[in-house]
């Protein structure tokens, strides 16, 4: 095919108004027609709902209105503990628009998650279904700043404000506050895999720093008769930034679902709504992977446009879903603190499987070291945004500072350029090359070995669900290798199946890349958006070896 990417990439400007507000942008504009659909919605009870823009309008005005009679005003922290439902979106419109700010917290989180962040935000209400209030309640004495808590979708309690009843009360005309576009829209915590989770606070312009990256992963969206699916949670930056808010910026339809991720049901439900375009997780891809290996000979898909990311996707998934969903996967990479940087549009540039892709029009990226030098292609370290695109405009995708921790905002930066903390090579061409977390990054006899190859080509192996791949000490080497592999249905552990992956492994990559310790385990942790939480493995592993050696008889 023919290579675009320097033509589109150079010809490129921002175009970012001085005022902007997120929810005029994805919502307020598109209600003027009242049969324009912006949401199909399914839970796992078979309970399904559809919602125009004009019907979300209606609510999140009346909801602004709600909030502001409690006391509510700008800049306010208002969380939602919510999975996918209409009343997510809701929530977010009814905050950006009346200048307050949303917190996004996972439904799954428990009370120490949650009254970490709703403690550290300061936030004074808080909207939550019946799955999450238990959770909140056992805390809720223990957070002076909330003021007021409205249950959606069940949930009641003693001081809890019930949501239909609500809405019903307040004015659906609402006039929406004035924003710049730097103001800020949203406090979104990170995963804290180095420390406790830091909260990023990101402006209403971050939608359209995202745009670039959304509309080329989803090669030139929206087309006619595009819906979007994902089950990336829209509480986490995936979600919202990835699916939601782009999604209904474009004035198309999302499908939602409130649900456990299972592979049956996601091709029940890309079949259902004929889905065109999706976001699927790594991890989810390999489930489906190994669940439905012909997908196509069972289910009708109707895929134009797939993106992945939060983690490498690996090869073996990437030409199974060419092959098998008759979609190129478009993988891209980005952060909480700037998202969608770096990433593919196989129908404007060559994909290379195993690639994280180019720096997307609008960010410019390079890979520096320690001192904040950029390094040449083919170096391993650290991939970074520079504030400014090529033009000297500002790139607005960046996150405004951490919530209430300078130092820490401080922290990221190395003059223009913001570390992102992921580590990884260019090639000549521009196509970058994940090695992992720079806290992920193995150390072996004078080799620096990242975890994610490793962990690709044991996927590959027919008996490997899943794996993560960690370091455990050696006194000769430095570190050792240890996976832990999640089985396929129909396979048991054994010596024997340990042997076959290292030999697998052994024929594939190089010999200090085997696995020295495989340990079959029934589930690996997980973050709340599909990442395997290796610094939990390497921390269990830390115990258990120090457990042992405490164990051990004195010697003479």
């Amino acid at each position: 095919m023919h290579d675009r990417y320097r033509e589109i990439y150079e010809a490129f400007r921002w175009n970012v108004p001085a005022d902007f507000n997120i929810a005029q942008w994805a919502c307020r504009r598109w209600a003027k027609d009242r049969r324009r659909l912006a949401m199909y919605w399914e839970d796992e009870s078979g309970e399904t709902q559809a919602w125009s823009y004009w019907d979300l309008l209606q609510s999140a005005n009346r909801l602004s209105n709600a909030l502001g009679a409690l006391g509510i005003s700008r800049g306010d922290r208002v969380a939602l503990i919510l999975p996918q439902r209409p009343e997510t979106a809701i929530v977010y419109f009814a905050c950006f628009q009346m200048g307050a700010i949303a917190v996004p917290l996972s439904f799954l989180f428990g009370p120490d998650a949650l009254e970490y962040r709703l403690s550290h935000s300061g936030a004074r209400a808080v909207v939550v279904d019946a799955q999450a209030l238990a959770s909140l309640e056992a805390i809720r004495a223990r957070l002076p700043s909330l003021a007021h808590v409205i249950g959606t979708a069940g949930a009641r309690g003693d001081g809890v404000l019930d949501w239909r009843e609500t809405l019903a009360k307040a004015s659906r005309h609402f006039t929406p506050v004035g924003t710049r576009a730097s103001d800020p829209a949203a406090i979104i915590y990170t995963s804290g895999t180095t420390g406790p989770p830091k909260g990023a606070l990101l402006p209403q312009c971050a939608l359209i720093g995202n745009l670039p990256g959304f509309e080329h992963s989803h090669d030139g969206f929206p087309r006619e008769g595009d819906l979007f699916w994902s089950p990336a949670d829209w509480a986490w930056t995936g979600g919202l930034w990835d699916a939601l808010m782009p999604t209904l910026y474009h004035g198309q339809p999302i499908l939602g679902y409130r649900g456990r991720f299972d592979p049956g049901r996601a091709f029940y439900l890309l079949e259902k709504y004929a889905v065109r375009n999706a976001f699927l997780f790594p991890t989810a891809l390999k489930m489906m992977m190994k669940e439905h290996p012909n997908p196509r000979a069972r289910f009708e898909l109707d895929l134009r446009s797939m993106m992945s990311g939060g983690e490498a996707l690996g090869p073996a998934v990437f030409h199974w879903a060419r092959e098998e969903l008759g979609v190129t996967v478009n993988e891209i990479f980005g952060q909480t603190e700037m998202n969608y940087i770096v990433g593919n549009s196989q129908a404007l540039w060559p994909v290379r499987p195993g690639s994280m892709g180019r720096p997307y029009p609008g960010h410019r990226i390079a890979v520096i070291d320690e001192e904040g030098r950029e390094v040449a292609p083919g170096v391993v370290g650290d991939v970074a945004l520079n504030r400014n695109w090529i033009d000297g405009t500002p790139d607005p995708v960046f996150f405004l500072g951490y919530w209430e921790d300078p130092g820490a905002t401080a922290a990221k930066f190395a003059g223009d350029w913001c570390r992102t903390g992921d580590q990884a090579a260019a090639d000549a061409d521009g196509y970058l090359w994940y090695h992992g977390r720079a806290d992920d990054m193995i150390k072996s006899a004078g080799y620096r070995i990242g975890p994610t190859e490793i962990e690709n080509c044991l996927v590959r192996h027919p008996a490997v669900a899943n794996c993560a791949v960690i370091p455990i000490p050696d006194e000769t080497r430095g570190s050792l290798i240890k996976a832990f592999v999640l089985l396929a249905p129909g396979h048991s552990a054994s010596d024997a199946l340990k042997d076959s992956i290292r030999d697998h492994v052994k024929r594939h990559l190089t010999p200090y890349q085997q696995p020295r310790e495989i340990e079959f385990v029934a589930e690996l942790p997980m973050t709340t958006t599909g990442k395997v939480q290796r610094k939990v493995l390497r921390e269990r592993e830390a115990l258990r070896r120090g457990a042992a050696i405490s164990s051990d008889p004195p010697t003479a």
